[in-house]
């Protein structure tokens, strides 16, 4: 076989596992729910939506906080949110004077409040940096989230709220977990467009 026909089977390869995966994406309809009404009572409460993930999720923290910040799709005011992936010096300056596992565990204990929604991305489950920081939020009242994959990992036991993609393959788990995080920024603005009515 020719590296063009391998490269022609590979998207549809992919776009296949895809699919099979957001064929069952309405199994997470009531998570997602649940999720929003956590959003929209921190929201209400005047708390902040915190994320944070490694890699691949840290990128989607970024994108998903940006989106609350600036806009979605409706003109609205900036919602607080905020992503711990983004101060290099803070990044940096733990992981060289502590510990990596405990990144962003100390920017949780710094910066949380117990009105706050806490969300961590982990598509294994098992990131130590994650499973602290939704620990430590925890302690102090927050309310937490993973967005996570496979079987959920020991995220699944911190988080108050685990969302498990049960599929096996990291980039199709990270196109679902964006598929909530666009979706609960759409909700969220239909929720604040009926509130200005």
């Amino acid at each position: 076989m020719s590296v063009n026909d391998q490269i022609a089977n590979s998207y549809l390869d992919s776009l296949n596992r895809h699919m099979a995966l957001f064929s069952k994406m309405a199994d997470y309809h009531d998570e997602s729910i649940a999720l929003l009404k956590q959003c929209q009572k921190t929201l209400q409460a005047g708390g902040k939506v915190i994320w944070f993930g490694n890699g691949g999720s840290a990128a989607d923290a970024q994108h998903l906080a940006a989106e609350f910040v600036v806009r979605y799709k409706l003109e609205r005011g900036p919602l607080a949110s905020m992503a711990l992936t983004t101060d290099t010096s803070i990044l940096t300056a733990h992981s060289n004077d502590y510990h990596f596992n405990t990144v962003f565990e100390r920017q949780v204990q710094a910066l949380c409040k117990p009105e706050d929604l806490v969300i961590g991305l982990t598509t294994s489950g098992t990131s130590e940096n994650i499973n602290l920081a939704l620990a430590a939020a925890n302690e102090i009242g927050a309310f937490t989230v993973a967005l996570t994959g496979r079987e959920g990992g020991v995220v699944k036991d911190i988080a108050k709220l685990p969302i498990i993609i049960k599929f096996d393959e990291t980039a199709r788990i990270q196109e679902a977990h964006m598929f909530i995080g666009h979706w609960l920024c759409e909700a969220v603005d239909l929720l604040i467009a009926e509130q200005n009515k």
